[in-house]
């Protein structure tokens, strides 16, 4: 069955919704991560940092919000979330031929090393891996990955 949504830009009412999809995705793919903890850090982040300086997108799906992805005016991609129970289906890829076409001289993003669900995807829809890196909040390691048309 097909899940029928839309794409359209983020507004400010979506802030809660988007901070509390955030927290959820994450939980679900690093279970042993408190995100909880981290949700005022995040909500700083994402009113201080993201939404002045990137175009971002949901993904709205009968009023609700199924994912979003936020990119910057050098093409940085520094999120796509899809809720957990979309994983695998149209919106990440709606979402990213959205960010395609916001930056249609490319995109470079930084995904989790160890995150090989998300490293597959980008590689599907045409990144390359060019080098490694380390988070500089989480300590965690990094691959850059870059997508040229």
């Amino acid at each position: 069955m097909t899940v029928s949504f839309q794409l359209r830009p983020y507004r400010a009412s979506d802030e809660d919704a988007a901070i509390a999809l955030w927290q959820a995705t994450w939980q679900q793919a690093y279970p042993a991560i408190d995100f909880a903890a981290r949700v005022s850090w995040w909500r700083e982040r994402w009113r201080n940092e993201l939404v002045p300086n990137a175009a971002i997108v949901v993904a709205d799906q009968s009023g609700e919000l199924a994912g979003f992805v936020t990119i910057d005016t050098a093409g940085y991609l520094d999120q796509l979330v899809v809720a957990p129970a979309h994983w695998g289906g149209d919106i990440a890829n709606a979402l990213m031929l959205e960010a395609k076409r916001l930056s249609p001289w490319g995109i470079t993003l930084l995904v989790n090393a160890d995150n090989g669900r998300a490293i597959r995807f980008y590689a599907r829809n045409g990144f390359a891996h060019a080098g490694e890196d380390v988070n500089p909040i989480s300590g965690r390691p990094v691959n850059r990955m870059e997508w040229k048309p």
